[in-house]
């Protein structure tokens, strides 16, 4: 086992197009740490270039103590489990595993020893007759990971592994590597475009944009605290609500103008963020989580009141999603809109169209239990010491 060490490591390919730049990150040993990002960020680049799939423009990539910029695959001592699980048809399931000891002229005796015991930790010792046709996805899928582990590497890389199993066997699947994760205590580098298997299986989570990392951490790090709009919009599900608002001062105080409508600031709201008082009479962006959307019918008087006109609702037992439009003006910047483009054309056009009629539409997240509000105008209490502040030129969080 080892730890992986990115020194400013940047990829720059001969049409000129930027990969990764000038990327930083130290992944301890042991450590399971997911990148993630949208298509074309970089991170799968990242990933197949400590395999040395991929060479190293500028910077330097060490695995333990050695720099393997310049060292073969072979000679770098990682295991790569790939999106389609690249398995030979025509071997059993013993073989696929054992296939890289026999690479390596492991004693025979030797490689059905850590065959079976890589079998055992997935469940496949029944399995180990078959040809990978006869088997489902999900064991196809166990079979890469065994041929993975049976290696003892130092580093295991998982390039996208989950995609292509349906969304139950994904779930089970996420909890499956998360286990064998840390019983064998290897490194370990997911790569995905999947924020949900990022939040549940990472360590931490290193989100990347055009080749450039904008935040690393936990994942309750980057889901509370945000570092810029784009990981705000990244991380979450649903996302989160966004609002063009303007800090105001009415002689008791700031408050923040969405639309009409004005969100006094508390006091110690105003202290745990001090570089709010610099945007006094400016526009910033304003997020809101959809759990800190509450009911009103059943939250503190003392909250402010955010009104919506209720378009409809999705029963999602234990919670209940609420949507409602806003008559304020969204967030629509160069980080908005490229996360929209990243779902379809349909979505950058609909949001334009909201742009253009000043509204948002907001999601809130109630209980199930609670009875669903009427269509038509509600009345959200705001929780306040919850809600985000963004530059609206640099996309920076407001700390």
């Amino acid at each position: 086992m080892a730890p992986v060490t990115f020194s400013n490591v940047s990829k720059t390919y001969p049409d000129g197009t930027r990969a990764l730049v000038g990327f930083e990150l130290d992944i301890a040993d042991g450590e399971l740490v997911v990148f993630v990002g949208p298509s074309g960020c970089g991170k799968t680049t990242a990933l197949r270039m400590v395999a040395g799939l991929e060479e190293v423009t500028d910077g330097e990539i060490r695995i333990g103590d050695r720099v393997v910029n310049d060292l073969a695959p072979q000679d770098r001592d990682v295991a790569m489990v790939f999106q389609n699980y690249a398995l030979y048809p025509h071997m059993s399931v013993f073989d696929n595993i054992a296939f890289p000891l026999r690479c390596q002229r492991v004693p025979k005796r030797e490689i059905r020893e850590r065959v079976q015991q890589a079998a055992a930790l997935l469940g496949l010792e029944e399995q180990l007759g078959r040809r990978p046709r006869h088997l489902s996805g999900g064991q196809r899928q166990r079979v890469a990971m065994g041929r993975a582990i049976v290696r003892q590497p130092q580093v295991f890389l998982m390039d996208e592994p989950l995609s292509n199993l349906d969304a139950k066997l994904r779930v089970q699947m996420r909890s499956e590597i998360t286990r064998l994760q840390e019983e064998l205590g290897v490194t370990t580098i997911f790569v995905t475009h999947d924020q949900v298997e990022a939040m549940t299986m990472g360590d931490r989570i290193a989100v990347l944009r055009r080749g450039v990392l904008q935040q690393h951490g936990p994942p309750e790090l980057l889901y509370d605290e945000p570092a810029n709009l784009f990981v705000a919009e990244f991380i979450g599900s649903p996302a989160m609500n966004l609002f063009r608002g303007r800090l105001e001062n009415d002689g008791s105080g700031l408050a923040c103008a969405i639309g009409e409508q004005r969100v006094p600031l508390p006091e110690h709201t105003l202290a745990r963020r001090l570089g709010l008082a610099a945007y006094a009479d400016r526009e910033l962006a304003v997020g809101i989580r959809p759990e800190h959307l509450l009911d009103a019918r059943s939250s503190d008087p003392a909250l402010p009141r955010l009104r919506g006109d209720v378009k409809f609702d999705e029963a999602l037992p234990p919670e209940r999603l609420v949507y409602a439009t806003v008559e304020a003006p969204p967030v629509v910047t160069e980080d908005v809109l490229e996360l929209a483009q990243d779902v379809d054309a349909a979505a950058v056009e609909r949001l334009e169209e909201l742009a253009q009629e000043r509204f948002v539409l907001a999601c809130a997240r109630f209980d199930i239990t609670a009875s669903p509000p009427p269509r038509g105008p509600f009345e959200f209490a705001v929780a306040v010491d919850r809600l985000h502040f963004f530059d609206l030129e640099t996309g920076a969080a407001i700390r």
